[in-house]
């Protein structure tokens, strides 16, 4: 049975939740003191394409309030910060002292909190792991205390990847990377198939700290994965052209574009992401070496146009994300083939490798291939081409990332996520009763046992 791709609040939510504001931590004991019947839900800034952030009919806490200290041990590179806090606020902050954040996704518009309870993923997993390997404490409000956690706690890494359902994570110490400058040299070259391209990427593992690959998911034939890769790591000071040498530490980035406030469902169809597609494969360099880019321009494209998801119209979009272990290449490109055949539209699918996993049961990276693309809802069989393609990551021995889901079959999240009643049994510890709750939660039976 194929499983119906959520639109705004689905069929089982009631209710929109009741958002609340929280000052202290005072505040968040006793909104888990006063909780209602459908729970309560730590939220950032919302950036989870699913339903992990949503608490329909319940409480949820907007932790963007939340007072906390921010302090950068500028010699060390040791950031004590609010889980509230952004990685936008924190590099803009941390960059002209030199410090960078160990590890970014996509966007600088993520909380702390939210990266801890996605234990998110960058260009760079290959070299330096996920988020919550950088994070040396914390401070977790549970319903039963306040705890502060160490990467010895087996609550720490129930927390990392736990999508906000072991507590509230109120505070972060992160150990900070260094770097000399606020521009990236990088390597650019284009790929003319999958095979190629996981070539590449491999080779790019082995010589780059950052790598990713955009990928054209709606080619086919010979041409199936053909890709624009591009690689490299920060900039050296010495690096740098002499004229550029000038402040090398600034760091000030801005939205170039704004998507219109409006736009017509069908915007993004097959035709237009086709050519979106072809236009953005030839307009990439066929071999470029040593280019000087920007921070936000190699790590947050997107932060570059202001609401660009309004690009999909009124019914969104759904982002699909998956990771299958190294030898199992078939897998990734029966997938890719999969959607390809079906022409599912994506103009923004980038693959990458993992490296090792950390010690967080539910983490999403395991080493190998992440496939990630963004799709317009009401494509024609969406949902069984997923559910199909969901099986066929199964049988590998995949899984699909949590923060980014909100169609999968329940029956599966264990066989993805085989540490699960580890987890649970973590978890349960923290909050016996089960105040933390979520719509994602709910709907994958995440904290109950099968």
């Amino acid at each position: 049975m194929s499983t119906e791709i959520l639109t705004g609040w689905g069929r089982t939510s009631p209710s929109a939740a009741d958002v609340e504001s929280v000052a202290g931590v005072e505040d968040v004991v006793f909104s888990m003191e006063s909780k209602g019947p459908r729970g309560i839900l730590p939220r950032g800034l919302g950036r989870s394409y699913g339903d992990a952030a949503q608490n329909a009919g319940g409480v949820v806490l907007d932790m963007t309030t939340l007072r906390t200290p921010f302090e950068l041990d500028t010699s060390r590179g040791i950031l004590r910060v609010g889980s509230g806090v952004s990685i936008d606020a924190i590099l803009k902050r941390s960059v002209p002292w030199g410090w960078f954040i160990p590890v970014t996704p996509g966007t600088r518009q993520v909380t702390i909190g939210g990266a801890i309870a996605a234990d998110i993923h960058g260009k760079n997993h290959h070299i330096d792991g996920s988020f919550c390997s950088h994070v040396t404490g914390m401070i977790l409000v549970s319903p039963t205390g306040i705890h502060k956690l160490s990467p010895q706690d087996p609550l720490f890494w129930a927390t990392a990847g736990g999508m906000g359902l072991t507590g509230v994570v109120v505070e972060a110490t992160i150990q900070m990377t260094p770097i000399e400058t606020s521009l990236m040299i990088i390597d650019t070259e284009r790929t003319p198939n999958l095979d190629a391209t996981i070539t590449a990427l491999m080779d790019s593992d082995r010589s780059s700290r950052y790598s990713v690959a955009w990928i054209d998911c709606l080619s086919t034939g010979p041409s199936l994965g053909r890709a624009v890769l591009t690689r490299g790591d920060h900039a050296r000071l010495d690096e740098l052209p002499v004229g550029r040498r000038d402040s090398p530490l600034d760091f000030s980035p801005t939205s170039r574009l704004s998507a219109p406030p409006w736009a017509p469902s069908g915007l993004l169809n097959r035709a237009t992401i086709r050519l979106f597609n072809e236009a953005w494969f030839r307009r990439a360099p066929a071999l470029e070496l040593g280019a000087v880019h920007q921070l936000g321009a190699f790590f947050h494209p997107l932060d570059g146009v202001v609401g660009w998801n309004r690009l999909y119209g009124s019914r969104g979009f759904l982002q699909y994300q998956i990771v299958v272990p190294f030898g199992a290449e078939e897998a990734l490109r029966n997938v890719m083939e999969l959607l390809s055949s079906q022409r599912c539209p994506s103009f923004l699918g980038v693959l990458k490798t993992f490296g090792p996993s950390d010690d967080a049961p539910m983490s999403f990276p395991l080493p190998g291939w992440t496939l990630a693309l963004d799709m317009p809802i009401g494509v024609d069989g969406l949902g069984e081409v997923l559910d199909r393609a969901d099986d066929v990551v199964a049988a590998a021995g995949g899984r699909v990332y949590l923060a980014k889901d909100s169609r999968l079959r329940p029956e599966l999240l264990e066989h993805m996520y085989p540490r699960l009643p580890e987890w649970r049994q973590t978890r349960e510890a923290a909050d016996p009763e089960r105040m933390l709750r979520s719509d994602l939660s709910r709907r994958l039976a995440i904290t109950e046992e099968a």
